[in-house]
């Protein structure tokens, strides 16, 4: 049974930093993609970093390129998301998915954790 396990959220100033993690089990990362999705209070949920295959091309959205860092760790079967220089629009709860290689909308994504809370306040 696939299962996706994340932590690290929390509440932060804004210019902190968090990191999140994401353990998955029963799968081998290099065949999937493996995203981070963050939903805000009353808006869509949006993809904001993913980590693709064997050959571990990223992805972020616009609004974070340069602050934000997927890595892997095949070892441990977990995906991370180092979050930096962390803004107000930041916050949310945020998701990690996995999904076939390749998957950039959310219902390619096939399996989900349970969500951390990220706020981001002065």
């Amino acid at each position: 049974q696939v299962q996706l396990v994340e932590s690290g959220g929390g509440s932060v100033q804004p210019g902190g930093s968090l990191r999140l993690s994401c353990t998955v089990s029963n799968v081998t990362l290099d065949y999937y993609t493996v995203a981070w999705f963050r939903q805000a209070p009353g808006k869509e949920r949006e993809r904001v970093s993913s980590i693709n295959g064997r050959l571990g091309s990223t992805y972020y959205v616009d609004s974070v390129k340069g602050r934000f860092t997927i890595s892997r760790d095949n070892a441990k079967n977990t995906v991370y998301l180092q979050m930096n220089s962390l803004k107000a629009e930041d916050a949310g709860v945020y998701y990690c998915a996995l999904g076939v290689a390749g998957a950039t909308v959310a219902v390619d994504f096939h399996y989900w954790g349970q969500g951390t809370q990220v706020a981001v306040s002065s």
